[in-house]
């Protein structure tokens, strides 16, 4: 498996208050994620690999196809973007992970998403 540097990942998350419930240990946060294909031919995303760790260090791994039922096909210089959510059960969390992608010569390689925080706005100063 290789690394690809043409590929640029943002992640922006935040707090769902009102699909939230912490007396029940039920913290809700959606994250927008920003793929950017910056090299000249196209890519595919495959797959999605993530490591969330709560707020008391329980770490769930998360593995699947695609991402929100989607395959998307990334043609050079377009960004693909896509939300999605966690609920957990600490205020605090934070997700790392990676795509598997392949390039349209048919070589896999994997794209690293980097550690983002999930917090409500008051644990953040």
């Amino acid at each position: 498996m290789i690394y690809s540097p043409y590929i640029h990942i943002q992640v922006h998350s935040i707090y769902m208050e009102s699909q939230s419930i912490p007396e029940e240990e039920r913290y809700v946060f959606a994250y927008t994620i920003t793929i950017q294909n910056l090299g000249n031919f196209n890519v595919q995303l495959l797959g999605r690999h993530w490591l969330i760790t709560n707020g008391n260090n329980h770490k769930t791994e998360v593995k699947g196809i695609g991402v929100v039922g989607k395959m998307p096909l990334i043609p050079p210089r377009v960004e693909f973007q896509y939300t999605s959510a966690a609920i957990l059960e600490t205020p605090l969390a934070t997700m790392e992970g990676h795509y598997d992608m392949i390039d349209q010569q048919g070589q896999s390689f994997r794209c690293d998403i980097p550690v983002f925080r999930l917090s409500i706005p008051s644990l953040v100063h």
